[in-house]
């Protein structure tokens, strides 16, 4: 059994964004740069799979394979992946934003030349917050998707999903092969261990471009303006009840 993991790199969630002077987008100079969490969750639930043998005993030979779409400091997210327990590396090397769409086609290009059984993704980035990438690659593929899960179960030929809904739990069973995006309670990725990282760096990492895949990822939208949120202003005290109501009314709050 093969599971495929993209992973994304982002601005690291500890930091604080700051905007360009010109508003043309968010600075990340001397930044830095770390895995996506939802990803982070993703190959830790792929590394469980292979180290509990994909849920029974004639899946132990389980690979999983980490894809990153990027550019060349994308590496060190690969190399993240591989110190998990990764076995090895894609990079699909893109400079610039890659809209969800066109991610999703380049991960349809790899899927169709890796053939895996499964493909785990995080269910969103925190930069862009799109939550899209899964769902339309399940779309472009054909493929069965299992979003939000916050359990997975392997079976013979099926992944039985528990995945956070608005009412509560919803539990469903895919077939395979099978697009699943991670939510934030599926599990708690461990530290990478300096062994593993001294063997990350021998692990293969692959390299193509958009060009080798035969996708074009040209962006369809055009940011005008990027801005940090207003700053929040002082609140006011209220005496009574009606007086609670009548500046909720005046906020249009009620």
């Amino acid at each position: 059994m093969k599971v495929l993991v993209p992973v994304k790199r982002v601005l690291d969630y500890n930091l604080k964004v700051r905007v360009k002077p010109d508003g043309s987008g968010v600075d990340l100079s001397n930044l830095k740069m770390s895995m996506n969490p939802f990803c982070e969750i993703a190959v830790e639930e792929a590394v469980r799979m292979k180290e509990g043998g994909g849920g029974h005993a004639k899946d132990a030979a389980t690979e999983v394979v980490a894809v990153s779409i990027g550019p060349d400091q994308a590496q060190e997210t690969l190399r993240n992946a591989l110190a998990i327990g990764a076995d090895r590396g894609i990079l699909v090397k893109a400079d610039g934003e890659v809209e969800p769409l066109a991610v999703a086609k380049l991960l349809k290009a790899v899927i169709e030349a890796e053939k895996p059984d499964l493909v785990i993704l995080g269910k969103q980035a925190i930069d862009d917050d799109n939550n899209a990438t899964g769902q339309m690659l399940a779309a472009l593929l054909g493929w069965p998707q299992a979003t939000f899960a916050s359990k997975i179960v392997l079976g013979a030929g099926k992944a039985t999903v528990t995945r956070e809904v608005d009412g509560g739990l919803q539990t469903i069973d895919v077939e395979l092969p099978a697009i699943i995006t991670t939510d934030l309670r599926l599990n708690e990725p461990r530290y990478a261990s300096l062994p593993n990282i001294m063997k990350a760096k021998k692990k293969p990492i692959d390299v193509k471009t958009p060009a080798d895949l035969e996708v074009d990822t040209t962006p369809r939208l055009k940011v005008l303006k990027t801005a940090e949120p207003p700053k929040r202003q002082g609140g006011v005290k209220v005496k009574t009840a009606a007086e609670l109501v009548g500046k909720l009314k005046e906020a249009g709050v009620i």
